[in-house]
């Protein structure tokens, strides 16, 4: 009797920026089976909202957003509100939760009430505002960080004490040569001490170190960002700004970049950091002092507690090069809201396997 064949059909669906694979297949009898993988790319957003003063919006939901890639609309298929874990847009129910400020910039965590009266979070609220991403800290030690040096150590480890679970830090630093001085762990201790064995001196290969931080950061599924602590230009990198960028943008990784005020009397690292971080969705800021230094950090926390996960799988598109990304409020009440995410990304190629299983 001959033997008959059985194609099946097998969907990998692979991700940017962390949401988890997974595979679907239908099985079927008989002697043998054929299966075909399709690769599929999903792209991840991380998406901040605020109002016109700087506020947070919350509680929105997925039929607030539109999101457009090089003009073409796309279909929302999973959402997460804040530190939430995406769900399937068919887990959602029109009308389910509506929109609230939150406090932003601001030593004290709340939320508005139903009143528009602002109410202090308790401390069981101010953990949860803090918990969820996966977390690379970059850390300058050149010898441009000889003043302050023990300053940014202090904000630093400040920042790390205030990521609750279940994030992940990693604390790499840099001068010349790239040093992975803690690998991701939810231990803080293991974090603060490698934070404190760091000295200063050499040359900075600010972009070379980024560039191994971000291949780190993308093998990685689930949420992550770059927290990047430089106070100077680059002087000894073999790679450019744009290529991490780019990096970043397709990978979905936020960059958030921290300096001090001279650093910023260089035109072009000042350029340079503002580019980086406003194209791949996250936030740049120029200390004066210690206090702002710290108040950066406690910035940078307040806006990881904040953001919106979208994702979608995009419609054809004949363009396999550089995409752009946009989305865009929907509703009267919502032109005035300020948006914040990656503004594109390179598509991976799409990928078709063939794979046969002999069974009984």
């Amino acid at each position: 009797m001959a033997k008959s064949r059985v194609l099946v059909p097998m969907l990998l669906l692979t991700t940017f920026s962390g949401a988890a694979a997974w595979v679907a297949a239908q099985e079927e009898s008989g002697p043998d089976v054929t299966v075909f993988k399709v690769t599929v790319n999903m792209v991840q957003l991380d998406v901040a909202v605020t109002d016109k003063k700087g506020n947070y919006v919350t509680r929105l939901t997925p039929w607030d957003f539109a999101v457009y890639e090089d003009g073409i609309p796309q279909k929302i298929a999973t959402f997460g509100e804040e530190n939430e874990a995406p769900r399937r847009l068919e887990d959602y129910k029109p009308g389910e939760s509506k929109p609230a400020l939150a406090a932003s910039s601001n030593p004290k965590h709340g939320h508005r009430n139903k009143d528009g009266g602002f109410e202090e979070a308790t401390p069981g609220e101010v953990a949860s505002l803090v918990a969820g991403a996966n977390v690379f800290i970059l850390f300058d030690t050149s010898n441009y960080m000889y003043r302050g040096f023990v300053y940014a150590q202090d904000a630093i480890e400040e920042f790390v004490r205030s990521l609750q679970d279940p994030a992940r830090v990693a604390f790499y630093s840099y001068s010349r040569n790239f040093t992975r001085a803690a690998l991701l762990t939810p231990e803080r201790p293991d974090v603060i001490r490698a934070i404190r064995a760091t000295v200063a001196g050499d040359d900075a290969a600010l972009y070379n170190s980024l560039l191994m931080t971000l291949r780190d950061a993308a093998r990685l599924s689930g949420r992550k960002v770059v927290v990047v602590f430089s106070n100077g230009p680059d002087n000894a990198s073999a790679v450019g700004p744009e290529d991490i960028r780019e990096m970043a943008q397709t990978e979905g990784i936020p960059i958030y970049m921290i300096s001090t005020q001279e650093a910023r009397l260089d035109p072009v690292s000042t350029a340079v950091f503002e580019r980086v971080s406003a194209t791949t969705g996250g936030k740049v800021y120029f200390a004066k002092n210690w206090k702002e230094q710290q108040d950066a950090f406690a910035s940078i926390r307040d806006d990881l507690a904040h953001l919106y996960s979208i994702s979608y799988y995009p419609v054809p598109n004949p363009n396999r090069g550089w995409r752009s990304i946009t989305v865009k409020m929907l509703g009267q009440d919502m032109k005035g809201y300020h948006v914040r995410t990656r503004s594109g990304y390179r598509p991976k190629a799409v990928r078709l396997t063939e794979q046969v299983k002999a069974t009984s």
